[in-house]
């Protein structure tokens, strides 16, 4: 066994990840497995299904030349588990055991366990050299384990970090969604800042430096950012990109009036760059819809005078499936800015958004339809039907009251 899956066992933490390592080639290692075995790479791996877990088995190999700084371009099938091992990314994971529990330690990873680090196989250069990624496995895996990275490696990754730009967008956006689920994602994201990386992957959020903020506001817009993102309560990565980005149009919207900075829309200009970075992140249709969406509608009032009716159409701006998330952003927004976690006015706001959800919120929800304003009005299906429900809507998005049926066909005999 090599790896993740060792450095996990050695640590205590649950092993998703089960890797194992031969002197066998892939056609050897098939004839051990012939029914539940499939090999199709050129790296030599074969993967084993075995009660719905799924074991990598890779031949010893030596790896050279990575013109695309990610995959070699020359792989030779190695001697011995120290040449394998060689050619891993960080001590902590050119570890092996083998069935009696014996571990193999090349490359002193017990003692970074010990010292809780993250450094490079060998010369760091060549390592991120090799693979542009590992300069963000790095922090993804510091941020996951709690540990640093130690300065020879770390001062590498400055060195190296416009090397990211050769990097496949989805494969960027794989580790950073990793740092923000992890337990430190606010610090997982200044090892990026710090390292150089996040000017390369998200220049939009740098701006944001030393940019100053009046009111409430003890942080410049980029350490705000970073707070939101500390402070969000909820575990879904889209929602923590949210926070880190939900006040990244105000470098765009900033206006100096009468010697004091505004920044008028801000939420319009960052909705937009949010969804650019997220397409550049190669995210899906839903994860840009979401996050526009909690980017675009973060600023809102909660206000003991807010109508029922403007309720009602921030949660239909909102979504009903992202209110649990705009509630989670809203909040860390307000921690990350000094304030208060709550108020009166924020639970009333909350209570209003279970209470209104039980009122109609499209003309579906009448309890008339358009047979019913055929019959009463002696018409023919047209225009004119979806006109007419869209009057009784209206009137019972004043008064929800009215709702009734008997009080709906009242309205529209009078009407008729």
């Amino acid at each position: 066994m090599v790896g993740g899956a060792v450095r996990d066992l050695l640590l205590k933490r649950e092993v998703k990840d089960w890797d194992f390592t031969t002197n066998l080639v892939p056609e050897e290692i098939q004839k051990l497995f012939p029914k539940n075995s499939f090999y199709n790479n050129q790296f030599g791996t074969v993967s084993v299904v075995e009660k719905d877990v799924v074991y990598e088995i890779t031949t010893y190999r030596s790896e050279s030349d990575y013109a695309d700084k990610r995959h070699p371009d020359k792989v030779l099938w190695g001697k011995s588990l120290e040449e394998d091992t060689k050619r891993r990314d960080f001590t902590i994971n050119a570890l092996a055991m083998d069935i009696n529990e014996k571990v193999y330690d090349y490359w002193d990873g017990q003692k970074d366990l010990e010292n809780r680090q993250i450094r490079a196989v060998g010369d760091p250069d060549t390592r991120f050299g090799e693979d542009a990624l590992r300069m963000m496995r790095a922090i993804r895996i510091a941020c996951q384990l709690g540990f640093l990275i130690e300065e020879k490696t770390f001062l590498s990754i400055q060195k190296n970090a416009k090397l990211i730009k050769q990097i496949a967008g989805e494969r960027v956006r794989d580790e950073l969604l990793y740092i923000l689920q992890s337990d430190f994602p606010a610090d997982g994201v200044t090892l990026l800042k710090n390292s150089g990386l996040l000017a390369e992957i998200i220049p939009e959020l740098i701006e944001g430096v030393q940019i100053e903020q009046k009111g409430h506001h003890i942080f410049d817009v980029f350490v705000h950012n970073l707070e939101a993102l500390r402070n969000c309560e909820s575990k879904n990565p889209i929602t923590r990109l949210a926070c880190l980005l939900h006040d990244v149009g105000k470098p765009k919207s900033l206006m100096v009036r009468e010697g004091e900075r505004t920044f008028y829309n801000h939420e319009v200009f960052g909705s937009r760059i949010a969804l650019e970075i997220g397409k550049r992140l190669r995210l899906s249709k839903e994860e840009l819809q979401k996050l526009f969406l909690l980017v675009r509608w973060h600023m809102f009032t909660v206000s003991e005078m807010i109508t029922d009716k403007a309720v009602r159409r921030f949660i239909k701006n909102v979504t009903i499936p992202y209110l649990d998330e705009m509630i989670a952003l809203r909040r860390a927004d307000r921690v990350g800015s000094g304030s208060k976690e709550t108020s009166w006015r924020w639970e009333l706001f909350k209570k209003r958004l279970i209470e209104v959800q039980k009122q109609p919120f499209c003309i579906k929800d009448l309890k008339v339809n358009g047979e019913d304003v055929m019959k009463i009005k002696k018409i023919k299906p047209g225009r004119e039907v979806g006109e007419t429900l869209q009057k009784l809507f209206a009137m019972v998005e004043e008064d929800p009251k009215l709702n009734e049926r008997a009080t709906l066909l009242k309205l529209l005999e009078k009407e008729n």
